[in-house]
């Protein structure tokens, strides 16, 4: 991983994680790119930063949500690009089961600030 890409990924990923801890949409969606792409933990593909608002939005309001960040992988495909892909760990303090998945982000230099515009949740588990 490059310097610039380990940088850019871990301050995006701490400013991802408090603003779920607080299940703060607002926060959240002004981490995304205006014309961003969100498939999150349902099937619905959610447009720009009033879709990723949408989707916080509707999740349940837990009163102490938390996401954990591992084996995080950061890649510059550009001078204005970075793919990452991860494992994220949900906690929701004993409201309901702990949920594991992987995630994967492009983010792309957007107005002079790195922003996520495409954002892809799935199942850990295997598929096949």
């Amino acid at each position: 991983m490059s310097s610039e890409a380990d940088a850019v990924v871990s301050a995006i990923i701490a400013k991802w994680c408090a603003g779920f801890a607080t299940l703060d949409a607002a926060a959240l969606s002004s981490l995304y790119a205006k014309n961003a792409f969100f498939f999150g933990s349902n099937p619905r593909l959610y447009r720009g930063r009033d879709g990723v608002a949408d989707y916080f939005n509707g999740l349940p309001r837990w009163r102490k949500p938390s996401a954990a960040f591992s084996e995080v992988e950061a890649a510059q495909a550009g001078p204005d690009l970075i793919n990452m892909g991860a494992n994220i760990t949900f906690g929701f303090a004993g409201e309901r089961s702990g949920l594991a998945v992987k995630m994967s982000w492009v983010i792309m230099r957007e107005d002079g600030d790195w922003k996520i515009v495409n954002h892809h949740a799935s199942a850990k588990e295997p598929l096949i």
